[in-house]
């Protein structure tokens, strides 16, 4: 196997461990507003973190909490699998057309 054909085939397995483990996950985040604390503001966050633990969620959070001004209100997180092991069938056959 090629360098390149090994480099495209595991990057394609990267690729596939990442559709069947992680989840699209999406969080509004309400949090006081600096100059008027009294109000809420609204913030939608979104990536691909892995549930239920949300490690890039958490590290967002904590980026925030440390360096923006607004205080946290409260954080409503949705998540869904990108695809299902269910989804994911092999191929039977392969062919090339010239």
């Amino acid at each position: 196997m090629s360098d390149v054909s090994r480099s495209t085939h595991h990057a394609s397995a990267e690729w596939l461990e990442k559709l069947l483990t992680y989840h699209l996950t999406t969080a509004e985040i309400l949090y006081h507003m600096p100059d008027h604390p009294r109000l809420l503001q609204s913030y939608v966050w979104q990536d691909y973190d892995l549930a239920p633990k949300f490690p890039g969620l958490r590290k967002f959070l904590d980026f925030w909490e440390a360096r923006l001004d607004g205080k946290l209100h409260s954080v409503r997180v949705v998540s869904a699998r990108i695809i299902s092991a269910q989804d994911y069938r092999a191929a039977a056959a392969s062919y090339d057309l010239h």
